[in-house]
């Protein structure tokens, strides 16, 4: 039996991964002709869940080192953008997926702008970003595990619905629907999973890439670290019991927002 990519080896042993991909696929069903654009694939996780979706999609990184890794595993339809500006014509997408995307660019506003710009009339955007607000407890734990912003690749700690809504209409873009995921337990062990990942097996020598340094991003790096993940695998059914603990939190909104929003038609 062939062995899966490494990719989808972590994926499958994943807590807050495994929820994001559940919503996409429930929310995401476009069309075989619909063009749809991934922006910000990383290492191609997401990317490979998205293309089974339907549509034609074009997948995007600012760095080159995702892009070769995410054609590793999907194949081709891949372009390298800048930050904020995005080299595609007007009107060119029927979607725009950009999951844990915007937390990562410095000029949201510009960039929201971009999308706005590059959707049909009645085009559709589908947005996860790390959800903040005055009771997510466990923001003020990173500071303390030692998770600063910069190992996320983040330019900032998140949105509430509220300000990130704002943002949406200053572009063209209306929100139509929201969902939040990863609750107490589920952020709590990916929290301590993202702390010792850093402290301890990320290489000292490492680029610095968008999306961070909190789990592998080529497939040298998790054979280097495949030991680890040999013992993190027997430990994950437990960390994967306890997570679901998140079903007792029902009046409590999820650490990730997920925000869909759909461009004015004319």
């Amino acid at each position: 039996m062939t062995a899966a990519p490494w990719q989808l080896e972590v994926v499958k042993h994943s807590l807050k991964k495994k929820q994001k991909i559940d919503l996409l696929q429930k929310l995401i069903r476009v069309s075989p002709r619909a063009s749809c654009l991934d922006l910000g694939c990383a290492q191609g996780m997401l990317s490979y869940f998205l293309r089974g979706q339907g549509g034609r999609w074009v997948h995007t990184d600012q760095d080159l080192t995702n892009l070769k890794t995410t054609r590793d595993l999907i194949g081709g339809s891949l372009v390298r953008v800048e930050a904020a500006r995005l080299p595609f014509p007007g009107a060119a997408f029927d979607l725009v997926a950009a999951p844990d995307y915007l937390e990562h660019i410095k000029d949201d506003v510009s960039l929201l702008a971009e999308i706005s710009r590059i959707l049909k009339p009645g085009g559709r955007l589908i947005a996860v970003v790390p959800h903040t607000g005055a009771f997510f407890l466990l923001h003020k734990l990173r500071p303390a595990l030692g998770l600063k912003l910069d190992f996320y690749g983040h330019q900032r700690e998140g949105y509430s619905l509220g300000a990130l809504a704002g943002k949406l209409r200053q572009a063209g873009l209306r929100v139509t629907g929201s969902r939040t995921y990863s609750k107490f337990f589920s952020e709590f062990f990916e929290l301590l999973l993202n702390a010792f990942y850093i402290r301890f097996l990320t290489p000292k020598k490492t680029e610095t890439l968008r999306d961070g340094r909190i789990r592998p991003t080529t497939a040298g790096e998790f054979l280097s670290r495949k030991k680890a993940f040999r013992l993190y695998r027997l430990v994950y059914p437990w960390l994967w019991l306890f997570s679901k603990l998140d079903v007792l939190l029902f009046f409590q909104k999820g650490y990730s927002l997920l925000a869909m929003a759909e461009k004015k038609s004319l």
